[in-house]
């Protein structure tokens, strides 16, 4: 009974997401984000998890608080109210604003990282990545108010670098990286939508490899973490370079898309701010070193239970495999192109 529920509303989820994004008009995108809403709410709330049911409503206010905000936004452009545009205040303003808020774009991330810390990771896979769908695409539909999405994107670099750098929950960690990393989205939907669909998916891609590691050490803190990947050499080579991958360092799958959004943002005369994202994205990069070299280099004597199978190890390793490959397979069909 329990999956069927789950199987329920992950179907009500995903056709919640395509509804709004295929959606001819603006209330039927409204709508699509309701019922993938209401379709969340039940798949976070659990009674095994006692932080569970307060990141539900936390999630369920900060969501209605948007979606309220989208449907006055959509109520004045229907009724094509004069006098907030002759205030140089447009509806696509407030519409916009909704959405960074939907995402948990900054500065409007205040619930995202609270929201994080009492899910699952199954439900942290959800949050990071499907639920980002929605309010991207409707972003890229949207007239773009240059001066609120340029704001956005240097707040996301801002707030990831500095708020990320001394947190030991590995949930919190990854909500500030999901932050740096909608700032990036931001930046290509604002020039290319092509180049964000490339982003997302690698994004979705490396952040799936990192959480199926944490899932199966059944670890949520930085000493998990260290005490765990001393006993497993391999599994800590792969943790390692996907971190790094997902920092966007050059060797690696994660340094692709920012290749891409970096020169379509200097073929479009936006090389200030491509510098200030990436001066800032090195404080981002410092708290993902940090890990990586405290995984490497420490270690634990201590016994700690781990709930890893062997069965899996297959799986873990063939899709880090292909995708730390990736990048030169990536760069050769590109240059055939």
């Amino acid at each position: 009974m329990w999956y069927l529920n789950k199987m329920l509303f992950g179907s009500f989820l995903a056709l919640g997401t395509m509804v709004a994004t295929s959606s001819y008009s603006w209330m039927g995108m409204w709508m699509g984000l309701e019922i993938n809403l209401l379709s969340f709410i039940p798949l976070i709330s659990t009674s095994k998890n006692m932080y569970s049911s307060e990141s539900a409503l936390k999630y369920f206010i900060s969501q209605v608080l948007a979606s309220t905000i989208l449907l006055l936004s959509i109520i004045i452009l229907s009724m094509k109210v004069l006098f907030l545009t002759e205030m140089n205040y447009p509806p696509e303003l407030i519409f916009n604003t909704s959405l960074l808020l939907k995402m948990g774009a900054a500065p409007l991330h205040f619930w995202f990282p609270e929201v994080m810390e009492g899910l699952s990771w199954l439900n942290s896979m959800i949050l990071l990545t499907w639920q980002k769908i929605a309010p991207m695409v409707l972003l890229s539909y949207s007239s773009k108010t240059l001066i609120l999405l340029i704001v956005a994107i240097i707040s996301c670099m801002f707030v990831s670098g500095v708020m990320g750098q001394n947190h030991l929950s590995l949930r919190k960690i990854m909500a500030y990286s999901s932050i740096n990393h909608i700032g990036w989205m931001v930046a290509a939907t604002l020039f290319f939508e092509m180049i964000w669909m490339i982003y997302f998916t690698i994004y979705s891609v490396i952040t799936l490899n990192i959480l199926i590691m944490f899932k199966k050490l059944n670890i949520f803190f930085m000493k998990q973490l260290i005490e765990s990947m001393s006993q497993e050499p391999m599994l800590k080579m792969f943790f390692i370079l996907n971190f790094l991958s997902l920092g966007g360092l050059p060797p690696f799958l994660g340094f692709f898309p920012k290749w891409l959004t970096i020169q379509i943002m200097i073929n479009e005369n936006f090389s200030s701010l491509a510098m200030v994202m990436i001066l800032t994205t090195l404080a981002t990069l410092y708290f993902y070193m940090r890990i990586t070299f405290s995984t490497l280099v420490l270690s634990t004597n201590s016994f700690f239970q781990i709930y890893y199978f062997p069965t899996h190890k297959f799986f873990i390793m063939s899709t880090n495999l292909v995708t730390l490959a990736s990048l030169m397979l990536s760069t050769l069909i590109f240059n055939f192109l």
